[in-house]
């Protein structure tokens, strides 16, 4: 499957700025990976305060990255694509972080399956930045139903 643009991914995703960390899918391959890509700008709330004067992209949202962009691979091979499943993060196992993620990068996200159910989804996922690699780790995803309002 080809590129999908921000557009598609709010398709696959209920999350919003400021909570939206996909920009582009570059390719998904169904039932097995995906690329995406997240433009890091210096305009991003969370470098007011991590850290002043040394801006950082905190490794919570490297894995939050990673997890949306897993998601995608999710809702597309399962098609469940505009079906209003969400999917929610169950467990991240072995998360380390090898070097720090600055503003004006690219952040890539490379994700795969590991283990895919009907509703239980396990992946492991790396982020890089010009090849280098930024962070990595295995997490567990559920699909659900959104709660009742």
């Amino acid at each position: 499957m080809g590129p999908l643009d921000v557009r598609r991914v709010m398709e696959a995703l209920p999350h919003r700025y400021p909570m939206l960390l996909v920009d582009r899918v570059e390719e998904i391959r169904v039932d097995q990976s995906i690329r995406a890509v997240k433009a890091v700008s210096m305009n991003e709330g969370f470098f007011q305060g991590h850290f002043p004067g040394r801006p950082i992209m905190p490794g919570v949202l490297i894995v939050e990255a990673l997890a949306q962009a897993a998601g995608v691979l999710a809702v597309e091979s399962l098609g469940l694509a505009g079906s209003g499943k969400l999917v929610y993060f169950m467990a991240i196992e072995g998360a380390k972080f090898r070097s720090p993620v600055e503003p004006g990068c690219l952040l890539q996200l490379d994700v795969e399956f590991v283990q895919k159910r009907a509703t239980v989804c396990k992946f492991i996922g790396r982020a890089s930045v010009g090849g280098k690699l930024a962070a990595e780790a295995s997490f567990t995803a559920m699909i659900a139903d959104p709660p009742a309002a």
